[in-house]
């Protein structure tokens, strides 16, 4: 039997939000709406795809 070894094609982001700076983690693919926790920004909206990420992108997490 053959095993394919399958890379992760997905990502998990550490983001900074643009109002309050507090750092949050969000789904590359995230299908639904991501709102800071402390102020309520939007953070990242779905496309159908990937999502929208309108935050700034600190760290790609592993």
């Amino acid at each position: 039997m053959v095993r394919l070894n399958r890379e992760n094609r997905t990502r998990f982001f550490r983001v900074k939000c643009p109002d309050c700076e507090n750092e949050q983690i969000v789904f590359e693919k995230a299908s639904t709406v991501v709102a800071c926790t402390v102020c309520g920004h939007l953070l990242s909206e779905p496309t159908g795809g990937k999502a929208n990420i309108k935050a700034e992108i600190l760290a790609e997490l592993k």
